[in-house]
């Protein structure tokens, strides 16, 4: 049973398209008791109107499953995750205090998946989806000049605005009069069907109820029409999508350097050129003639000439020579033989002293230096690195350049790059950094005391002072270079 009040397409359905193969705003609390109470208000009525919408459609016998259908929800919920806990629930279950979100609540509180809900949605979906298929099928007839008076009419408006781009706020205005004010007046003063004598008047009372859109009844032939023209848009946007990614991607990322190379170059300077000299560019002629030429193309007897074999067939070799002398200037101008870059990385060799033995243990290779004033230090926490060598591993992406640790011998530079204080540098030798006694640091009038004269540093770091006392911590530099690893493609070896 078909709604005539209904908007659905029943006209041809809507065409694939074929390609060839290659937040909301945050709300604020109420600023008196009376716009509060009338919120709350507001909120248990949109509850009500959902739970009796819930009620009336589970309850319809057309919406009641079957067995069927429960034992397949059933077996979609088990395989289905939930893909996160709500707000105000922890991982156990317990509850949460409920946090304030300042989203709207419509956005905050969108369910999970659940199937019987994705086909409660499909189906009020598909039946009001119909004036979306109506006005695309209108566009579609505009532009193929199936209707020629309608084709020129539209080229007539759109040159008028072109070359008067400030009449462009009226269109709306336009829209809004003739396509849903009139109409509508004149579905509540029909002329009268029966009686030709009487001509249509349109003063006195409305005669007829007004008109709405209505979504069209389920399992009718306009609900099906719906559901054809969805599927055929579903067609549409996937060979689009792949369509994209055929001809469009593999230019703009890189997978060829050298022709996304130069595509990024040709588009930096057409980008600085506009920028520079777009108010010499008449840009009202160029779109009246744009807008003229893509409607002109899609006359049919415009898109027998053009999609001719003949002309397609020059169009092919005109594109093959255009590449052709493309791949000729990429591979004259755009050099990528440089070599891979290369970076210093390091880890500092940390060991512990202990006094029972008076040996210096070898603790960790860590990539921080530890030194007294760390944060790990200061929140006295342990170390974190790996305890050998062989363990330690280039950064990710990378790869080992020298067959080796190297020890730096600058010891005095890295200290000073990092501002680290309360050590002792040794600038011969093994190069380590020791901790100074923390007497030393915080108070060298009595650690001289109890050296007895002895030399003690007077406050950040000092070079070797033969200071007996030394801290628990020291810790020296290794580096090592690496360089990028080269990313291998499918179908392609690394350089």
């Amino acid at each position: 049973m078909e709604d005539p009040q209904a908007v659905v397409n029943r006209d041809e359905p809507i065409p694939v398209v074929r390609l060839p193969s290659q937040p909301d705003e945050a709300i604020t609390s109420a600023s008196s008791p009376s716009e509060r109470r009338h919120g709350a208000i507001q909120k248990i009525q949109d509850q009500a109107r959902d739970i009796k919408d819930k009620v009336g459609e589970y309850s319809a016998p057309e919406a009641r499953q079957s067995l069927q259908d429960r034992l397949l929800n059933g077996i979609m919920a088990q395989i289905i995750p939930r893909e996160e806990l709500s707000d105000n629930e922890e991982e156990g279950g317990a509850k949460e205090e409920s946090r304030q979100d300042r989203r709207s609540r419509t956005y905050v509180d969108r369910p999970n998946f659940s199937l019987p809900l994705m086909s409660s949605n499909f189906r009020r979906f598909n039946a009001r989806i119909g004036v979306v298929f109506v006005l695309q099928n209108r566009i579609i007839h505009l532009f193929t000049w199936k209707h020629p008076t309608a084709t020129l009419s539209f080229l007539a408006v759109y040159s008028l605005l072109c070359l008067q781009p400030q009449l462009l706020p009226v269109i709306p205005l336009v829209g809004l009069l003739f396509w849903i004010m009139i109409p509508s007046f004149l579905a509540r003063h029909p002329a009268p069907a029966n009686d030709p004598r009487v001509e249509p008047t349109y003063t006195g009372p409305p005669v007829a109820p007004p008109s709405r859109v209505k979504p069209v009844p389920e399992m009718s032939k306009d609900f099906f029409r719906n559901m054809r023209d969805l599927q055929n848009c579903m067609e549409d946007f996937s060979r689009v999508h792949d369509a994209a990614n055929e001809f469009v991607t593999p230019y703009t990322n890189f997978s060829d350097e050298a022709v996304s190379s130069m595509l990024f170059v040709c588009v930096f300077g057409l980008s600085c050129a506009a920028f520079v000299g777009s108010e010499t560019v008449p840009w009202r002629a160029v779109t009246l003639i744009a807008g003229w030429a893509a409607t002109l193309s899609g006359h049919p007897e415009a898109q027998k000439v053009l999609l001719s074999s003949s002309n397609l067939s020059q169009m092919s070799q005109h594109l093959d020579a255009a590449q052709a002398r493309m791949k000729a200037i990429i591979s004259d101008d755009i050099l990528l033989d440089e070599p891979s870059e290369a970076r210093q990385v390091e880890i500092f060799e940390l060991q512990k002293y202990h006094a029972y033995s008076d040996t210096w243990e070898s603790w960790l290779f860590s990539p921080s230096p530890y030194d007294p004033l760390s944060p790990l230090r200061i929140a006295s926490a342990r170390a974190k690195g790996t305890q050998f060598f062989e363990d330690v591993q280039p950064p990710i992406g990378w790869t080992w350049k020298d067959k080796k640790w190297s020890l730096d011998l600058f010891s005095r530079e890295w200290v000073e790059q990092r501002m680290i204080t309360g050590v002792e540098i040794e600038t011969e030798g093994e190069r380590w950094v020791y901790d100074l006694p923390q007497e030393v640091v915080e108070s060298p009038a009595k650690a001289k005391k109890m050296l007895k004269g002895k030399m003690v540093p007077k406050s950040g770091w000092e070079e070797g002072t033969g200071l007996e006392m030394r801290g628990e911590w020291r810790r020296r530099r290794w580096v090592r270079l690496v360089e990028r690893r080269p990313v291998v493609d499918e179908g392609k070896k690394p350089v």
